[in-house]
């Protein structure tokens, strides 16, 4: 008799296969080269997406809003950065498509709304920012990608409203998160990376730079809090996903860091940066004062959009 083929193995040679498509984007600090086999979470899910025969679904939480530094970025609404990571994203889910073909599909879980107070945002910024997203999409004919949002879940309340059921639901406790950020490193990192944005987000502080950092410190907890609030209501809402992250992961990790396009800190994304376009056509993320003094300002439909080389 002819041997048999085993029921998962089309599955996981698949699953192996669009995760190797994943792997050169991968978002890490941790050291040496990563194979497919190291990502079991990831791989369990991927493989039920093909045995089902049905599109892999990602969730992607970011792509909050701008952040309110001007020496950071452009403006509050969406440009370069996001138009060449938006077109990044839905390219990656055609190359999925070329090798399987009921294709990827990608929610782009606008998180803005949930943290929007803590990182001194306007809600009114931060809903323009997440329409302009799906303005681009649409405009760009980027099928495959989709935006979510707390308006997805709670429509029309109040913004704080919003914050305090997603807090009240989902977030841990203050306790919980503060033994958490002394115990594991990669927790202590993420406290440490956000503060250190909250304090560079922070352009009009009148105090000393201890009180604004003693500050920004008790922020970073509300923002993780709200984060982990927003990842589990994202899981709610989309329960068989494959959860990616704009933040580094270890290998091996339940989420799976993607990097969007080339900066030179592992937690640079377009939303903290300005697009710059270098002599040789290749872009990269960087502060909006540092591309200033390297590039030429460039408009897109009458708004600033990024920086060229020349």
């Amino acid at each position: 008799m002819p041997p048999t083929t085993a029921p998962d193995a089309l599955p996981t040679r698949l699953g192996l296969a669009i995760l190797n498509l994943l792997l050169p984007y991968h978002r890490t600090t941790d050291q040496g080269p990563a194979s497919a086999e190291r990502f079991p979470h990831q791989l369990r899910q991927v493989a039920d997406f093909v045995r089902d025969d049905a599109p892999v679904t990602f969730t992607l939480p970011g792509f909050p809003c701008k952040s309110p530094n001007p020496a950071k970025v452009l403006g509050h609404l969406p440009d370069q950065g996001e138009r060449l990571s938006l077109g990044f994203l839905n390219a990656l889910c055609t190359e999925i498509e070329r090798i399987y073909p009921p294709g990827a599909r990608m929610a782009i879980c606008s998180d803005g709304h949930a943290f929007g107070d803590l990182i001194r945002v306007p809600d009114e910024h931060i809903d323009a920012y997440a329409d302009e997203l799906r303005t681009l999409i649409h405009d760009m004919g980027l099928t495959r990608l989709s935006v979510f949002d707390l308006r997805d879940v709670f429509g029309n309340l109040p913004h704080d409203t919003k914050r305090a059921h997603l807090h009240k639901s989902y977030a841990p406790t203050l306790d919980a998160l503060r033994a958490e950020v002394r115990t594991d490193d990669n927790t202590l990192a993420l406290y440490r990376g956000i503060t250190r944005f909250l304090v560079e987000d922070t352009a009009d502080h009148a105090g000393t730079r201890s009180a604004l950092q003693r500050e920004c410190r008790q922020r970073a907890y509300g923002v993780i809090q709200r984060s982990r609030a927003w990842g589990d209501l994202i899981a709610d809402h989309h329960p068989r996903s494959v959860r990616l992250s704009i933040h580094p992961q270890p290998i091996g990790a339940r989420k799976f860091g993607i990097r969007l396009l080339d900066a030179p800190d592992a937690w640079t994304t377009p939303w903290h940066s300005a697009a710059l376009r270098r002599i040789d056509g290749t872009w990269t993320l960087m502060p909006r004062a540092q591309a200033a003094e390297l590039g030429r300002l460039i408009e897109c439909d009458g708004r600033p959009s990024h920086f060229e080389q020349d």
